[in-house]
């Protein structure tokens, strides 16, 4: 195996900082906005957003964790299963989707079915820290901290402090 760093930690509060900016700028302030992440790495950096908008603006924005596993096409949905720690209504909402990276879409898509079922916001946006490539679905997010193409060997590991010590951003050569 083969590993690149293309973000190191410098970068990449860099680009969380740069991803607060365009949300705030996007839409138009902070109101209405809720951050849903998904779990596992998705959840961490949709923290750090709001900590990051907490400390540019004053305002503290609600931040809950999105579990999209009962949700995947490639396993059987259990509809019993706890979707989010979400305890306020995300109805007329502007809720922010974060996830590390997005490649086929097919989480992106599975995360809307949860959501679904948490409530019917009334607008819903993406991050993605590295846009990877290789969509399957039409989907894209709103904002991207990199974009990374890559080939089908190639996979793009994103590193984060909360889970593993540290922040960075590679891709891995595999076979």
């Amino acid at each position: 195996m083969d590993t690149k760093t293309f973000v190191d930690e410098q970068g990449f509060n860099r680009i969380l900082r740069r991803i607060s900016h365009e949300i705030l700028e996007q839409n138009k302030g902070t109101e209405d906005i809720i951050f849903l992440g998904v779990l596992t790495r998705g959840y961490p950096i949709a923290k750090r957003l709001t900590e990051n908008i907490y400390a540019f603006e004053g305002v503290e924005l609600p931040c809950f964790f999105l579990d999209i596993s009962a949700y995947r096409d490639d396993k059987k949905v259990n509809t019993d299963a706890v979707t989010s720690d979400c305890d306020i209504s995300i109805d007329g909402k502007k809720v922010i989707l974060v996830d590390d990276v997005i490649s086929s879409g097919r989480t992106v898509r599975a995360a809307l079915d949860a959501i679904s079922r948490i409530g019917r916001p009334g607008k819903i946006e993406m991050v993605a820290m590295v846009d990877r490539g290789h969509r399957e679905l039409p989907i894209k997010p709103n904002f991207i901290g990199k974009n990374i193409p890559t080939s089908k060997s190639e996979f793009v590991i994103v590193k984060i402090h909360e889970i593993d010590g540290y922040d960075n951003i590679s891709i891995e050569t595999r076979g």
